[in-house]
């Protein structure tokens, strides 16, 4: 099954002009939320136009198939993909006794397995293993029996656990919900008459609209011709956004759940240097995540920071490769060290996380190849100790290095003169609040677990 992130953009239209361009600029910059798969669905109130199939953003969609995407209406998703040749590239579109159905979604169900056998017990036919499709089919069964598509979606959302957004197109709406939790970031856009649905705030930015506000945890928001209704049944979880958006995932222009990405790795790279400081001659970061908590780490430290590694921007995420011999190969061919900066140097190196320490050890094998004299290794987060419950590629306990070693033998492990992880605590001190997050990963309390 699908184990990363993706991301989901929606665009309604209130004076009838069509969304595709949006669409397509959203889910550009939706990109590194997803580099394996991209889809776009449009809705004319006469037929449904799709285009999605494997690739980046600009080897789906060209000048020519844009142009066919016609409608005021339209959902988009870029996605990782999965081993299993099975799965389905979204948004994923049905046709249905109430009319059509479209879904795009970020998210895990962890209890997907009972509700698609009770679904399949009822003669339900599957032709992927996707969470998406078996969402689509609860929305479909509740629909029969509800009087609206919002109110189909809302029975099904109660059943399910884990974590998601989702954007449903019907025939004349556009519908958004995120999970009880919150566990994935999705919010509400404006420019003009014309409204969206994205994962990251930063969409708005490029497509020149503005942030009207974040779906909350447990809400539902409708778009239709009568205009936007907010529907709060489902509110009442405390949020658990995942805090790895901040150290990861997020793009560092975004601003999740009203905190700045940016400021917020900044403010854990000097947090970092707090609890771990170090004699060194100069403060690299990995690109791109590790470079605002570089920079942090040089503003507390005074230590100059400086362009280490060079890469590669043509090359995806080596956090989402399906092997150590892959991983390794990419981080080979992502990065290059600076010998100018490098050769002859104490270097601090400043990264997000260290999950299974492959990458680790080739990026310290990297440095020193360029020159380094000592190389002191920074993680802007705790140790990874426990699986991810909710779709994110943090694999059990076994695959986690910091599960199996300490911290000083995973410093030998990797080769790095020194290692520091960034203290649980150091979360709240720059307002990343734990009663607000989820950490699990880091403390193996799961929020939606007693």
């Amino acid at each position: 099954m699908v184990k990363e992130y993706c991301g989901v953009m929606g665009a309604y239209d209130f004076d009838g002009l069509d969304v595709a361009l949006d669409l397509y600029h959203g889910l550009y910059t939706l990109q590194h939320r997803g580099q394996e798969s991209a889809g776009i669905v449009t809705n004319d109130y006469v037929a449904l136009h799709p285009i999605k199939g494997p690739g980046l953003v600009n080897e789906v969609f060209t000048k020519d198939n844009l142009s066919t995407l016609k409608g005021k209406i339209g959902v988009g998703q870029v996605q990782y993909g999965s081993d299993d040749p099975n799965e389905a590239v979204l948004p994923i579109l049905s046709r249905y006794c109430k009319g059509t159905m479209t879904l795009a979604m970020n998210g895990f169900i962890t209890n997907y397995d009972e509700l698609r056998s009770e679904l399949e017990q009822r003669g339900a036919i599957f032709q992927s293993t996707s969470h998406a499709e078996m969402i689509m089919n609860m929305i479909a069964v509740a629909r029969i029996t509800s009087h609206s598509a919002e109110a189909a979606l809302a029975q099904a959302v109660a059943k399910l656990k884990g974590a998601f957004s989702i954007i449903l197109m019907s025939p004349r709406k556009l519908i958004a919900v995120r999970d009880p939790y919150g566990f994935r970031p999705l919010s509400l856009g404006k420019r003009g008459n014309r409204y969206f649905f994205a994962s990251e705030s930063v969409v708005f930015d490029v497509i020149k609209a503005h942030h009207v506000c974040d779906v909350r945890p447990g809400e539902i928001i409708k778009i239709d011709d009568t205009g936007i209704t907010h529907i709060e049944e489902g509110l009442g979880k405390r949020p658990a956004l995942c805090v790895f958006e901040h150290v990861y995932f997020a793009r560092p222009d975004s601003v999740l759940d009203g905190n700045s990405v940016a400021q917020a790795r900044i403010n854990i790279g000097k947090e970092l240097f707090k609890a771990h400081p170090a004699e060194a001659d100069v403060v690299i970061g990995v690109p791109d995540s590790g470079l605002y908590f570089s920079l942090g780490y040089s503003y507390e430290s005074g230590i100059p920071y400086g362009f280490g590694l060079v890469k590669n921007s043509y090359v995806g995420r080596t956090f989402i490769r399906s092997t150590d011999e892959i991983r390794t190969e990419a981080v080979s061919l992502k990065l290059n060290p600076l010998r100018e900066v490098l050769d002859g140097k104490d270097v601090v190196i400043v990264d997000d996380s260290i999950v299974r320490g492959t990458t680790s050890a080739n990026l310290i094998r990297l440095i020193k190849q360029g020159g380094a004299r000592k190389v002191h290794m920074r993680i802007a987060s705790p140790p990874f100790l426990w699986k991810c419950n909710y779709g994110t590629d943090i694999p059990d306990r076994s695959g986690l290095i910091a599960a199996r070693m300490t911290v000083d033998q995973i410093c030998e492990h990797i080769g790095a003169d020194s290692l520091g992880f960034l203290p649980l605590e150091s979360f709240e001190r720059v307002g990343l609040n734990p009663k607000l997050h989820c950490m699990a990963c880091f403390t193996g309390k799961y929020p939606d677990e007693k």
